[in-house]
C-alpha cells in the first residue's frame, strides 16, 4: 500500500500538468539587425492573417520593456521596427493573433505578422512577420521576412534570431500570483 502512495506521488510530480486557458500579457519587440545583410523575400500572401484574431485596441497593454527598447535605439546595431504589448488567453490549444502597423495598402501593411502561441511547460511560439516597402502605386516593392519557431520560457525575455530580423518576446501570466521576495536578513 505504501508503495502505491509513493508511486502516485511520484507520477504526480513527474507528469506534465494540464494548463487551462488563462490570461497572459504578450510583449514583443521586432528589430532589424543592421550588421546583417538584408534578405529580400517574396511579399506576404494575400491571406497572411488567415485564421488569426487581430490584436485590438481593447487588448493593448502598457509595455514594460521600455528600457530594453531605449538600449536598442541607442545602438547603431539595431533598428526597432515595432514594440507592442497586449493581453490574450493562452492554453494547450494554439492561439493565433495577427499584428499590423502602419497604413494599409491593398490588404498589406508596412509591418504585419502572426504569432501562434501554445502554452505548455514552455510556450511554443511560431512567429511570421513581413516588413514591407511600398512603391508610389501602393504595391509592395521590397519585403523582409522573419519566420521562426521556438520554445520560450514564460516570464523571461526570449530572443528569436532570424538573421536580419529578430524578435524579442516576453510572455507573462496575468493570473498567477506574483513571486514573493525573500525577506531581508537583518544582520545583528
Amino acid at each position: 500500500m505504501r508503495l502505491f502512495r509513493s508511486l502516485t506521488l511520484l507520477l504526480t510530480l513527474i507528469a506534465p500538468t494540464a494548463f487551462a486557458d488563462s490570461l497572459y500579457q504578450v510583449e514583443m519587440i521586432l528589430v532589424r539587425q543592421n550588421a546583417v545583410p538584408a534578405i529580400v523575400s517574396r511579399p506576404a500572401p494575400e491571406d497572411w492573417a488567415a485564421g488569426a484574431q487581430p490584436v485590438t485596441a481593447a487588448d493593448l497593454r502598457t509595455p514594460s520593456l521600455n528600457a530594453e527598447v531605449e538600449k536598442l535605439q541607442a545602438s547603431s546595431d539595431y533598428t526597432v521596427l515595432l514594440h507592442k504589448a497586449w493581453q490574450q488567453n493562452l492554453g494547450e490549444s494554439a492561439s493565433k493573433v495577427s499584428i499590423s502597423d502602419g497604413p494599409e495598402h491593398f490588404g498589406q501593411f508596412p509591418i504585419q505578422g502572426t504569432l501562434d502561441l501554445k502554452l505548455g511547460r514552455f510556450t511554443d511560439v511560431d512567429a511570421k512577420f513581413w516588413v514591407n516597402q511600398f512603391d508610389s502605386n501602393g504595391l509592395a516593392s521590397s519585403t523582409e521576412r522573419l519566420q521562426q519557431e521556438s520554445h520560450t520560457k514564460n516570464g523571461q525575455l526570449n530572443f528569436l534570431d532570424n538573421g536580419h530580423l529578430g524578435l524579442l518576446i516576453k510572455i507573462t501570466s496575468l493570473t498567477a500570483p506574483a513571486q514573493r521576495q525573500a525577506p531581508a536578513v537583518d544582520p545583528d
